[in-house]
């Protein structure tokens, strides 16, 4: 799969769409028209056994291996031949209301969310979508019909910021509750306790979730390009921090490492597909190399 020389929108592009369904829609269709083929999520399903071909079945399950030896068509029949179902899981704490470029994280990751659900409903998939902080704010529930995209704005848009997060027990709350086993994308800048957020991460898998973690942090938070007297106000706390940065920067960006360090390694121990993502990144770009590693797993398996 390539893709073609067609500029990638810029955040800056992306903010002036005002209406997120339609900037979803934007970002989406310019990807698919860079692509050869539809880049599917896959859907994962269970090979049971064949069966001798009849008019109108899907020549996508014709086994040509199978005609090339018996010049007989014959197609593959599933376990479990149902679309995928996927939850889109995006944090509205109050630190996603950070941003110092054109979108700041609620409004970047709610974009990406919209534009993931565009897709799975293109695909026929199910889709649904939890808005949380510490707890569950909004939900819809799955569903497979174009006109659902509508009811994934409308929870993503009506889901402020205002509150502190606890990622680890709302995954958790989602693994033992949850649907049957399917996708599941997280979008979020997980900033709360590491720990806590792999054990959830980990129940999803435990429970045979296909797990995806978009980190979604601010240029800011990843740099610290601070410089001179600064005051830090806390989203989630109310303090603040009166200082000069540059005493501070080595210590936060070290601090920073080891954050990141384990959430890479706690999403790899556990098969978790796991992507740090930049606001300042076009997103049509981060959504096409996404697409296109999912893809070429989906090949191997």
């Amino acid at each position: 799969m390539t893709l073609d020389s067609k500029q990638f929108l810029h955040p800056d592009a992306i903010r002036r769409i005002g209406r997120l369904e339609l900037r979803a829609r934007h970002i989406v269709e310019g990807v698919l028209s860079g692509m050869h083929r539809s880049p599917y999520f896959g859907q994962s399903v269970e090979f049971l056994q064949h069966r001798q071909y009849a008019p109108g079945d899907d020549l996508r399950h014709v086994d040509w291996k199978v005609w090339a030896k018996q010049d007989r068509y014959y197609v593959k029949q599933f376990e479990e031949d149902t679309n995928m179902r996927c939850t889109l899981l995006v944090d509205v704490s109050a630190s996603m209301q950070y941003g110092s470029g054109p979108l700041n994280k609620r409004e970047y990751a709610a974009t990406a969310a919209v534009s993931l659900a565009y897709l799975l409903l293109k695909q026929h998939d199910s889709v649904g979508c939890i808005a949380f902080d510490e707890k569950i704010r909004a939900r819809t529930p799955l569903r497979s019909t174009q006109a659902h995209l509508s009811s994934v704005v409308k929870t993503l848009e009506e889901s402020q910021p205002q509150n502190k997060t606890d990622t680890g027990a709302v995954l958790r709350e989602i693994a033992e509750v949850g649907p049957r086993r399917g996708m599941v994308i997280v979008l979020s800048d997980l900033l709360g306790d590491v720990a806590s957020t792999l054990r959830g991460l980990r129940m999803l898998r435990q429970r045979g979730h296909d797990v995806l973690v978009l980190h979604v942090m601010d240029d800011d938070e990843l740099d610290f390009p601070f410089d001179g007297p600064t005051r830090f106000e806390g989203l989630e706390l109310p303090e603040h921090l009166n200082c000069n940065p540059r005493a501070l920067r080595d210590g936060y960006l070290a601090a920073l490492e080891s954050f990141l360090l384990k959430l890479r390694r706690g999403c790899a121990r556990d098969a978790i597909d796991y992507t740090l993502i930049r606001t300042s990144q076009t997103m049509d770009a981060v959504l096409a190399a996404l697409l296109c590693r999912r893809l070429a797993s989906t090949r191997k398996i």
